[in-house]
């Protein structure tokens, strides 16, 4: 059995200015069959880039092989469990020294199971093919976000000695049809220049990859999924990113007009593209309920994924690629948040659409992480009940032999902290 480790600094998400890492950490083990499969998608990796819809001028000199593991977490200490993670969040290190990439195997089948009565916003014939293929099609999205959607592009950069890493005289802008204008200029980085959109640009940029090659059936059948069912994964993919993007409405706040999480954003974002590129291929409706309460449900026409849908994305992708390699930060500032509005404007009335999202949220699932302990020579493991009864014997059990100096730590902590609770009550 080999195990891995992940701790630090690492996700910006909840930083203000998304630069700042949130400090988590995780023990896992490796799925070795599911490995295998990342590792066919890793040497196939340069072709399917090569399909990607930018000129191979936008695209890294070469690709640095990365390694991708599937490993099925035991514990995680953090604010929340993420399916997939590409590391390190520096653009700059990705661009010149690599990076690697890890899918959470156990979280995404935790996190896909769903009960057919629970499964909101989709129509009844989609439920079963949803429910039979949502673990299926995510595993496939997840290892192409992290491994072609993070891994893949290049930044235009000058350096101290005013060298370009790229040939100014000659590479084109393809949405302008222009030279290149500008560029990351010494000291200039991704998260810097980007700034409040960076995470959120650069999650949609990968989960637009995923979209956009999970048509390949190269891709397909290094999963495992050829013929009839390869097509229900392809378009189970499609129809959860849609979903998500209206799901994603929950983590808009209308007081502020702000984004609290860069993935619900991005799959907003994707939801309005898909719908923009029109002929009915993307729908999303209001309708009363079985309950008589207000609902809604998003379709998407399986037969113009590859006529409609790729297309859209092919269009789209390009523009993210270019404004991010380019360092045009005005452009892709006034796309991005022009995408990420939501208004109850006509046809779709997106705030409206949120208030029926929050009122048929399904319950929060809870991950509730198993214990190990030694009976004489063997390891035991401990399962609780994912409910809130579960979690709390979890953690006691957890740390069963210093219980009363962690609660000492934590009141100590609590109390610290206390004036900052306070300061911003009174306000």
């Amino acid at each position: 059995m080999f195990h891995s480790s992940y701790i630090g600094f690492i996700e910006s998400y909840r930083d203000p200015f998304g630069s700042r890492g949130e400090f988590e950490g995780f023990v896992a083990v490796v799925n070795k069959l599911v490995s295998a499969r990342f590792a066919q998608l890793v040497s196939a990796a340069e072709r399917l880039i090569a399909s990607l819809p930018w000129p191979s001028t936008y695209e890294k000199d070469t690709f640095l092989r990365p390694d991708f593991t599937s490993l099925d977490v035991v514990t995680f200490s953090g604010s929340g469990i993420p399916a997939g993670i590409n590391i390190p969040n520096y653009d700059n290190i990705r661009q010149s020294i690599g990076f690697k990439n890890v899918s959470l195997g156990n979280v995404l089948s935790v996190g896909s199971a769903t009960e057919r009565d629970k499964l909101t916003f989709l129509s009844e014939e989609d439920k079963d093919v949803f429910i039979k293929y949502r673990g299926p099609s995510f595993e496939v999205q997840v290892g192409l976000h992290e491994l072609l959607g993070h891994g893949s592009g290049k930044l235009f950069v000058q350096d101290e000695k005013g060298t370009f890493n790229f040939d100014k005289e000659n590479v084109i802008n393809p949405e302008t049809g222009e030279q290149v204008k500008s560029w990351y200029k010494p000291g200039e980085t991704w998260d810097s220049k980007f700034s409040t959109i960076a995470s959120s640009f650069e999650e949609c940029r990968a989960e637009c990859v995923g979209l956009y090659l999970s048509i390949n059936k190269e891709v397909l059948r290094i999963f495992g999924h050829e013929s009839h069912e390869a097509q229900d994964v392809l378009y189970v993919n499609w129809l959860n990113m849609v979903r998500a993007g209206l799901l994603g409405l929950e983590y808009y706040t209308p007081e502020t007009g702000k984004w609290r999480q860069a993935h619900m954003q991005a799959r907003f974002v994707i939801l309005r593209v898909l719908l923009e590129a029109g002929e009915n291929f993307v729908t999303v409706i209001q309708k009363a309920g079985a309950d008589g309460h207000p609902d809604a449900q998003v379709s998407l026409d399986r037969s113009k994924i590859i006529s409609v849908g790729q297309l859209a994305m092919h269009r789209f992708l390009q523009r993210l690629q270019v404004y991010k390699s380019t360092a045009d930060v005005d452009r892709a500032r006034e796309m991005y948040d022009g995408y990420s509005k939501v208004t109850d404007e006509e046809p779709y009335k997106f705030l409206t659409l949120r208030d029926i999202v929050i009122l048929r949220k399904e319950e929060r699932k809870l991950f509730v992480q198993i214990n190990t302990q030694m009976t004489g020579d063997n390891v035991e493991i401990l399962h609780y009940d994912s409910s809130p009864t579960g979690l709390i014997l979890s953690v006691l059990q957890r740390f069963c032999n210093d219980e009363e100096e962690l609660e000492r730590k934590m009141l100590e902590l609590s109390s610290a902290d206390a004036f900052y609770w306070e300061k911003q009550n009174s306000r």
